[in-house]
């Protein structure tokens, strides 16, 4: 039997082709698990290969210097919007982190400096369940 339609989400411009990890300082009170990220108690996070994600928001330019942080940074968000982890209590970090891997991907550091002001200042409205990705259908 086929299934009359697909359900799909749109507006990404990126696919993670493997798993990748980095330790955080944002530790939940349990592991979490989902299809596409992992983040345990320890704070390790795990990206999973075929995450989709849309890199830098705004009038940011995806570049090599600010890619693995906005994957990071997405990831972290999604689990905010998913209500698995706190986003009173873990946006600020998230935000820092994002700000910590630009500067060490080689952004400038008054650049992630003004990267970071702006997710602190607007950031908000992408960690609320309301603003996730809706479901689409074809046909």
């Amino acid at each position: 039997m086929d299934d009359e339609h697909i359900e799909y989400r749109s507006g990404y411009k990126y696919q993670l082709a493997e798993d990748y990890h980095i330790k955080t300082s944002i530790k939940p009170k349990t592991n979490i698990d989902t299809q596409f990220i992992a983040l345990d108690k320890q704070g390790n996070l795990v990206v999973k290969s075929g995450y989709a994600w849309d890199g830098t928001s705004g009038p940011v330019i995806d570049t090599d210097n600010n890619l693995r942080a906005s994957l990071i940074h997405d990831a972290l968000y999604q689990l905010m919007r998913k209500r698995k982890i706190s986003a009173k209590e873990h946006k600020d970090r998230a935000d820092r982190l994002f700000r910590k891997i630009c500067k060490k991907d080689g952004v400038l550091s008054p650049v992630a400096q003004a990267y970071y002001e702006v997710l602190k200042k607007l950031g908000k409205p992408s960690t609320d369940p309301k603003n996730a990705k809706e479901i689409k259908r074809a046909p």
